[in-house]
């Protein structure tokens, strides 16, 4: 294919450089003149190993190239933006050089008179919502009604470690292809052809989400480890043999398990340990802020949960709750959050049911028992049995847990709160 890479910061030279090596013709372009003289020197503007070769290989053999401007775009399959979007003093991203790069690249192509189609494929990390409300807009301010017949838009965030990046765009640990609609595109699936991960097409917002949710996780872990390193090495831990033990568990600490969206925590032991965890650390000085956020955040979700239901029933409603434990197969009810949403629902003036066939009166003890009677009194005139379910006396079914599924094919209203959609 025919390629142009514009931006030739570390992502777009490593893009550039990998592309000429699997035999694509590639011109990449950057407003620095010193940049666009290395590149046509054969050598790297950026110091990551095996570029040097694959740049010094494409420009010897005619593959690659670089210019401080964009060429004619005939005869062109596809564009990769890669521009920077640095950080603005807000927090959010500087997006002067994607408009920018936009609009140039849409001028560059009404002026040419084949009706070819190009694709425009995005890797600059920005925020949902800017191919439909930024870019999308720009290119048909200029193309008009020759747009969509010009133009396939694509957002396709990369995922290159400084580094190891040359590894990492040949072995990806997934590839992502947003489009207007979710459909693939067949420019896409050309590029990637060869290389073996899991392929996502989707549309445009989750695509560009992408990027955030990887690298606030990976952020997370950095920081969550290295608190965890300073709680030992307060206590005389040695925090290298507690991360080894750490790891070993794949089934729950490093899978997938945990990770998604749906729920708040509660139980037993996580909003225990987690509070223990914050007390350990602060008796001997250790700041933990990421710890300690962590019971902040799920008082949050609950609170998010709760909107969801207002939001979709007025006060006054009937309401089935199902599943009370905080998850199914256990009467476990200590600080689970569909106690404390119960609760909420009932101050606010709603009629409640609680469907959990777990909860039995007769077997809450202790613990267990204090907890769910000091937050609904009324417990006992709330819980009902299947057989005494009937969907004309409820204007919404709330499922909290695995408890719902045997509610399936009641014909009421159903706010799934295990999921979070759309």
């Amino acid at each position: 294919m025919r390629i142009v890479v514009v931006g030739l910061g570390y992502v777009g030279v490593t893009t550039a450089a990998c592309l000429s090596s699997q035999g694509h013709h590639v011109l990449g372009v950057d407003v620095n003149s010193e940049k666009v003289e290395n590149v046509n020197a054969g050598l790297p503007p950026i110091m990551e190993p095996g570029i040097e070769e694959f740049i010094a290989k494409g420009v010897r053999e005619g593959r690659l190239s670089a210019s401080m401007a964009l060429p004619p775009l005939d005869g062109v399959d596809l564009v990769i933006v890669c521009v920077g979007t640095p950080s603005a003093p807000d927090g959010s991203h500087n997006m002067s050089y994607i408009a920018e790069s936009a609009r140039q690249i849409a001028k560059a192509a009404v002026s040419e008179a084949t009706a070819t189609r190009m694709t425009v494929a995005f890797r600059s990390t920005f925020r949902p919502g800017t191919m439909e409300e930024m870019v999308t807009p720009i290119f048909r301010e200029v193309l008009g009604e020759a747009f969509d017949a010009r133009i396939e838009l694509v957002y396709n965030p990369e995922f290159l470690r400084e580094s190891t990046a040359v590894q990492d765009y040949f072995a990806p640990p997934k590839i992502v292809i947003g489009t207007v609609d979710g459909s693939t595109s067949d420019t896409m699936r050309r590029l990637n052809d060869g290389i073996t991960a899991p392929v996502f097409e989707t549309g445009f917002r989750e695509a560009e989400i992408t990027k955030f949710v990887d690298n606030s996780w990976h952020a997370v872990k950095v920081a969550f480890a290295n608190e965890v390193g300073r709680v030992c090495a307060a206590y005389g831990v040695d925090a290298m043999t507690a991360h080894s033990i750490f790891i070993a568990d794949t089934k729950l600490n490093i899978s997938p398990y945990y990770m998604r969206p749906g729920g708040a925590f509660g139980g037993s032991c996580l909003p225990k340990d987690v509070r223990a965890m914050q007390h350990i650390a602060a008796v001997e000085g250790v700041e933990v802020g990421l710890i300690e956020s962590l019971l902040v955040s799920n008082e949050a979700h609950k609170r998010f949960q709760l909107d969801r239901v207002t939001s979709r029933a007025p006060r006054g409603s009937r309401l089935l709750v199902a599943g009370l434990a905080f998850k199914a197969g256990t009467d476990d009810v200590r600080e689970s959050p569909n106690v404390a949403l119960v609760a909420d629902l009932l101050e606010l003036g709603y009629s409640v049911r609680v469907f959990d066939p777990g909860i039995r009166t007769s077997a809450l003890v202790g613990q267990n028992l204090g907890y769910v009677l000091s937050t609904i009194p009324s417990l006992w005139e709330l819980l009902i049995a299947r057989d005494e379910i009937e969907p004309a006396d409820f204007d919404l079914v709330v499922m909290n847990n695995a408890t719902s599924q045997q509610l399936e094919g009641l014909e009421v209203p159903v706010l799934d709160l295990q999921t979070i959609a759309g």
